[in-house]
């Protein structure tokens, strides 16, 4: 797994320039450097070396008579089969990489070479003969590739912050950017957050000629269903063709682990890894936020070598800004959080690892893919117009139970479905925007889609959009981001071209139906793992950020950044202020729309910070969360025991006016009268009114202190034998009959005295 980057033309300082755009995606590769420059481009290259680790895997790497320049991020897993074909061509190899195929299949083949790949890339080839330059993705979007145009010059690399120091690019924020960032969670390919710079999409190519930037698709991920296909041929094809996968995806010159969670798809992979490691990590929320367990006895029934990590509170929030840092751009799915602590863990160990990205996209994997058929009766049986008003008072309700299913069954898939992580609507966004005008309905990003993919069902329609928008956006984007953030290579082998020419073939019944989502797969997954693994429930990776939010540290973090300058700039903070309170409350949960706020919040402060051009990547500021937790908790203290002072001298003040109150009508010397019926006479003279209301403001004086004495008396020693405010109470309500009881309870004053 490498990065490369590069640039047309002349500017100050050229050298220079490619150097640190090629240093600044050091972590991508930090086993060595390249860079090939002539008077018209400047080409860099990180490598982290996998295959041929030896000096001769080094790029940028030639063709024979050094006419076409490579670099190149990737694998290619049939780079040997092409290899041999391409000797017999009369091609003439100098070293034992997947990269050298690249420009002798390029040679031979152009743009055909794609269609004979299986792998995953984004690579350049510059032609120094006609001064072109052909950069390719693959074909599901695994590896990024950017690029933008500057005074007329080409600049392209794997990640955007390389783009960010060539010195002429002027740094703008995209507000179309931000538009569908609030709806999808992530920017929708082809944009970016910069302005003028572009993502390549998945199964594309590009030429830059004569100034001019030409893309084109080379390959579309179509669903081609056989209706004629049984249940056990399916699973048949299924294990076969994964099979085959995981081992050429296993294909290197060092260490291959995987990645384990509780979930099939991860869990499947790692049957093939006896022997050697996988990797979990979890949060320490209870069960339903810690997998480790799950996938530690998997581990011990198919003898791998498991490693785990329990990931903290405080060093979750601290990652927030290295991980929005080394996104590149903000995403606000929480997950991509504890890929970065699992790549961590992994890279201690291993170099590469193996994952379960794509099954679900592949295999309709999703719960929401249950929609169409869940919906179906009620959508018969209902009016739109019905359903539409229902929608409408069900949007005004509390979180109650049955609310999101009204809401969600009252469109048609075309309307209601924009992928896995819809978050604002057009009116929501105009409502929380300072500037309304950059609002736009998300489903007109989806409608493209839907229209090539018309002709499926609904289900397929769903994997279809998804596939093109919310596995290239969010988790492909994440998992190259955070394992490379580690120097860490991460492979997919359901993404495989040929995995998909069997998952394309299944008929709906056998991804998604009644029984189970990804059925057919679960089946050829059973085959190999206990049944409880296999089919148990999609969960995706939970994250307890709706947890954290409801504690008071985290959500003066949030708070803290709600009421920040770029919240101030962007959006109405009154309507950010009212969500996070009323999830704080446990009124709603708004903990999705809150964090995606504060993501995008994070990340901006870091690539747009004010008065500074460069970005930096921010330093973990573990230890001035925890100093700040301190201080809180400090001044907490400190008001309490003051509070607690304050409680004590005002019941002290209570309790000594409520025994003058009693005493004031029997004097000194009445007191020391042994008289009985004298003393009976006295007390009689007292006003029985009077006598009820002095009762009565006692009452309620000693009751809005007992609970704060209840905790004063069971802790101070110098208290222990004194009597707590309710018994003085009742000793009040009592009629006084004798010198003695009086005594009593002036002894008892006094003692609290002391």
């Amino acid at each position: 797994m490498c990065g490369i980057c590069g640039f047309t033309g002349q500017v100050v300082d050229r050298d220079q320039t490619i150097k640190n755009m090629t240093e600044v995606i050091t972590h991508r590769g930090p086993d060595s450097d390249g860079v090939f420059t002539d008077d018209y481009i400047s080409m860099g290259f990180r490598r982290l070396s996998i295959i041929d680790i030896g000096l001769t895997g080094s790029q940028p790497i030639y063709n024979e008579d050094k006419t076409l320049v490579l670099t190149f991020n990737g694998e290619i897993y049939n780079y040997q089969d092409l290899r041999k074909i391409l000797i017999e061509k009369g091609h003439k190899f100098y070293t034992d990489t997947d990269s050298e195929v690249l420009i002798h299949g390029f040679e031979e083949w152009q743009e055909g070479l794609l269609d004979k790949l299986r792998g995953m890339f984004g690579f350049a080839i510059y032609n120094t003969v006609d001064k072109s330059v052909f950069i390719a993705r693959d074909f599901f979007g695994i590896k990024p590739m950017h690029y933008t145009m500057v005074n007329g010059n080409f600049i392209y690399a794997s990640e955007i912050k390389s783009i960010l120091e060539y010195p002429e690019f002027e740094k703008e924020f995209n507000y179309n950017a931000l538009d569908t960032y609030l709806s999808y969670q992530y920017c929708v390919p082809p944009e970016t957050f910069f302005e003028g710079v572009y993502c390549l999409l998945p199964g594309h190519y590009l030429w830059y000629k004569d100034g001019k930037i030409e893309t084109t698709r080379y390959f579309d991920p179509k669903f081609e269903p056989d209706e004629t296909l049984t249940e056990e041929e399916a699973v048949d094809k299924i294990e076969k063709v994964f099979e085959n996968s995981v081992n050429a995806h296993k294909i290197a010159d060092v260490e291959v682990g995987c990645f384990l969670s509780s979930g099939v798809d991860s869990s499947y992979v790692s049957t093939y890894f006896a022997d050697q490691k996988t990797f979990t990590v979890g949060f320490d929320f209870g069960k339903k936020y810690n997998e480790i367990s799950w996938a530690e006895n998997l581990s011990k029934k198919i003898g791998v070598e498991h490693h785990t990590h329990l990931i903290s509170s405080e060093e979750f929030w601290d990652a927030v800004p290295t991980v929005q840092y080394y996104m590149d751009q903000p995403l606000a799915d929480p997950s991509c959080i504890a890929l970065y602590f699992v790549s961590r863990l992994a890279s201690e160990y291993v170099k590469v690892v193996l994952s379960g990205e794509g099954a679900d996209e592949l295999f309709g994997g999703y719960t929401c893919y249950n929609d169409p058929r869940v919906f179906k009766i009620y959508q018969t049986i209902v009016p739109y117009c019905i359903r539409k008003a229902i929608c409408k008072l069900c949007k005004k309700l509390p979180d109650i139970k049955g609310r999101d299913y009204l809401i969600r069954a009252t469109h048609p898939l075309e309307e209601r479905f924009i992928g896995n992580a819809f978050m604002y609507d057009k009116e929501e966004k105009q409502a929380l925007l300072k500037d309304p005008s950059i609002a736009t309905r998300p489903q007109e990003l989806t409608k493209k889609h839907y229209i090539k993919a018309r002709k499926y069902d609904d289900v397929t329609k769903m994997q279809y959009l998804d596939i093109n928008m919310w596995m290239v956006g969010d988790i492909l984007l994440k998992a190259d981001r955070m394992s490379m953030a580690n120097s860490l290579e991460l492979r997919v082998p359901f993404l495989d071209k040929e995995v998909f020419k069997v998952a394309s073939k299944l008929p709906t019944k056998l991804r998604c139906n009644k029984q189970n989502t990804k059925y057919a797969m679960r089946k050829a997954a059973a085959r190999h793992l206990p049944i409880e693994t296999a089919e148990k429930e999609k969960l995706g990776f939970p994250v307890p950020t709706r947890v954290w939010l409801r504690d008071e540290h985290y959500y003066m973090v949030v708070r803290e950044k709600f009421l920040s300058k770029t919240a101030q700039k962007f959006f109405n903070c009154d309507i950010l202020l009212d969500w996070l309170d009323e999830h704080y409350n446990n009124k709603e949960d708004n903990s999705r729309k809150v964090w995606t706020i504060y993501v995008f919040l994070v990340w901006y402060d870091i690539y747009f910070k004010e008065g500074e051009k460069k970005v930096t990547k921010p330093e973990n500021h573990l230890a001035e969360l925890k100093k700040q937790a301190e201080e809180r908790r400090r001044k907490a203290q400190e008001e309490a025991e003051k509070a607690e002072a304050e409680a004590f001298e005002e019941t002290e003040r209570i309790l000594n006016e409520g025994i003058e109150k009693i005493n004031l009508p029997i004097s000194q010397e009445d007191t020391s009268n042994n008289n009985e019926e004298e003393m009976k006479e006295k007390i009689e003279d007292i006003n029985e009114d009077s006598t009820d209301n002095i009762i009565e403001e006692i009452n309620e004086d000693t009751s809005q202190a007992q609970k704060v004495y209840e905790d004063i008396f069971s802790s101070s020693q110098a208290l222990k034998n004194a009597k707590k405010p309710e018994d003085l109470k009742i000793e009040a309500q009592k009629p006084i009959a004798t010198d003695d009881e009086i005594d009593k309870i002036i002894n008892d004053v006094n003692s609290i005295d002391e």
